[in-house]
């Protein structure tokens, strides 16, 4: 089943989220490209997200995925989502905090080490 859309929600006022689809610099990440199907590219990001502590996915399509990832200490809970767009061979991203106001980079932080671990990490 495909996604019922290609829009990632918009990012809150606070600085604790990141979006390759936001317009402001404060919020806007780039996405990930790929150059695999897009089959690949979502198997490729779920074996990092499962080498990932704790982490749970929580919805998964043809096109879409999302993830909660757990802080170590106090256990709060950053959503994730992924968009696979295949026509122009990229992932579309948002990464924030459920609470709260600021997150000290943690989510920019988060999607860059993916980012490289997508670009180096053979397919299994």
């Amino acid at each position: 089943m495909k996604h019922s859309t290609d829009t990632l929600s918009p990012c809150p006022d606070s600085p604790n989220c990141v979006s390759t689809q936001s317009t402001d610099t404060r919020h806007k990440i780039e996405p990930i490209e790929y150059k695999m199907s897009s089959l690949d590219a979502i198997n490729k990001i779920i074996n990092i997200i499962k080498s990932t502590e704790r982490t749970k996915i929580i919805s998964q399509d043809e096109n879409y995925l999302k993830i909660e990832f757990k802080s170590k200490i106090f256990r709060f809970v950053d959503d994730v989502e992924f968009i696979f767009d295949d026509d122009n061979k990229i992932i579309n991203f948002r990464s924030a905090s459920r609470i709260g106001y600021g997150d000290l980079g943690v989510n920019r932080k988060r999607m860059e080490r993916i980012r490289i671990l997508f670009n180096v990490v053979k397919l299994k």
